[in-house]
């Protein structure tokens, strides 16, 4: 991806549509890091995306266990990452988060910048900005993190 890629979440019941737009549009992409402030969706898309990939368990935020593990219909492994809580990047090596980044599963993954160094070149980046009536969120992505 060598431009930005922005796409327009416009009510929350699209938020299927948009999480499939997306994993069409980076088919072979697997480490998607969502960026925004709190309360901007970045939860809400990831259980977009994982509703997508026909995950069976229930998503949650894994603010307290930092990491969670879902299975989809077909076997496959989701993991679902919130790094708010740790300190630095050695606490998320030391979870063996690098080692679920180079996996080939999903790995979706809340405040990436506190383990920005353990993150794979080819992450997506996915900022999220609610409109001022925060109603709507224009969902910017990138390959890399500003």
């Amino acid at each position: 991806m060598s431009d930005n890629f922005s796409v327009l979440l416009s009510h929350p019941d699209k938020v299927d549509e948009v999480a499939k737009a997306i994993l069409r549009a980076f088919s072979e992409s697997r480490v998607f890091a969502f960026m925004g402030g709190m309360g901007a969706g970045k939860t809400t898309l990831i259980k977009g995306f994982c509703s997508m990939l026909e995950v069976d368990d229930v998503v949650t935020s894994p603010t307290f266990s930092v990491i969670n593990e879902y299975c989809c219909r077909n076997g496959d492994l989701v993991y679902h990452f919130d790094f708010y809580r740790i300190k630095n990047e050695t606490e998320a090596w030391n979870l063996g988060a690098v080692d679920l980044f180079d996996s080939g599963h999903y790995c979706f993954i809340e405040w990436p910048s506190n383990a920005r160094a353990l993150l794979p070149p080819e992450t997506i980046f996915l900022e999220i900005i609610p409109d001022d009536n925060n109603d709507v969120r224009n969902i910017i992505l990138r390959n890399t993190i500003d």
